[in-house]
């Protein structure tokens, strides 16, 4: 079973966040609903690749830590 989705995610450090299903820019003078077809696009990609750049960093980190823990059973 896969864990729950985020109601609320900033992409990055981009003025852009994924809340509920819509993405928004926020920048000083307030925030707007991204509205553009081809742009959300584009961000659900960007956001995709990015998500599978975290679960494969994480997977070498863990891959790493667990090689990294010596084997006293093989010693010369």
């Amino acid at each position: 079973m896969s864990a729950p989705t985020p109601r609320s995610r900033r992409l990055l450090d981009a003025p852009v966040v994924l809340r509920d299903g819509w993405w928004w820019i926020f920048c000083r003078a307030g925030s707007i609903p991204v509205s553009d077809a081809a742009f959300t696009a584009v961000l659900d990609d960007f956001a995709q690749a990015v998500a599978a750049a975290d679960r494969a960093v994480a997977d070498l980190r863990t891959r790493q830590s667990e090689s990294s823990v010596p084997d006293l059973g093989g010693q010369r």
